[in-house]
């Protein structure tokens, strides 16, 4: 058990540092997205456009990242702060959100699916520090902006600006960029349109999320 999670381990480092140049055809999320849809028997349609990131608005980079990991520009893969802010507030009965990196959740994205699970999570402990290093932040950021799900069968923000707002990624303003960021805790039930509190919230952190 112990040697075939290594092999796995090992295996995905190797995927890391293919895709510091090449795109991947597909994700772990994506393949699952598809094998559902066969189990239900319902049709499958993925949208998706892969996009350099200088191709997508400074207004969503910076809204993804006051969404879902505003210190990434500081931590290595890992937020040890926000893990221990959110066991604090665990253990004073609130319940926070999850404090998953980018590089967590891209992790996540390429090799694993949405269910939760201990080895899911050991996993993304230990391969987000590796993503960094072999990735760089520039382009972990670009893969997970052309990866993460933004609707269904929507994934990456090309297909997501064009899905939602029928415009290109590119001219995305300060305001949609922060209403697409709100729904990436749930963006096969959410809609931009909905998200008017979070995404306020969004707006307000976003002057903080830059290098």
């Amino acid at each position: 058990m112990l040697v075939a999670a290594l092999g796995l381990h090992l295996l995905a480092v190797a995927m890391l540092v293919l895709l510091r140049y090449i795109n991947p055809p597909t994700t772990g999320v994506q393949l699952q997205r598809r094998i559902e849809a066969l189990v239900a028997g319902a049709r499958y349609d993925k949208r998706e456009a892969f996009v350099p990131l200088r191709r997508i608005s400074p207004q969503l980079r910076r809204a993804v990242i006051a969404a879902e990991d505003t210190r990434f520009y500081q931590h290595a893969g890992i937020d040890w702060q926000e893990i221990q802010i959110v066991a604090t507030k665990a253990q004073n009965g609130d319940l926070p959100r999850g404090a998953s990196t980018i590089a967590q959740q891209l992790v996540k994205n390429l090799f694993f699916t949405t269910h939760r699970n201990p080895f899911r999570k050991v996993a993304e402990l230990t391969l987000a520090p590796a993503a960094v290093v072999i990735l760089g932040r520039e382009r972990l950021l670009e893969l997970y902006l052309n990866v993460v799900e933004w609707g269904p069968g929507v994934f990456g923000a090309e297909a997501a600006a064009q899905y939602h707002y029928r415009m290109s990624a590119a001219h995305l303003d300060a305001d949609q960029a922060a209403r697409l960021a709100a729904i990436l805790p749930a963006p096969r039930t959410h809609k931009p349109s909905q998200m008017d509190d979070y995404s306020a919230i969004i707006l307000a952190r976003m002057p903080l999320a830059h290098r």
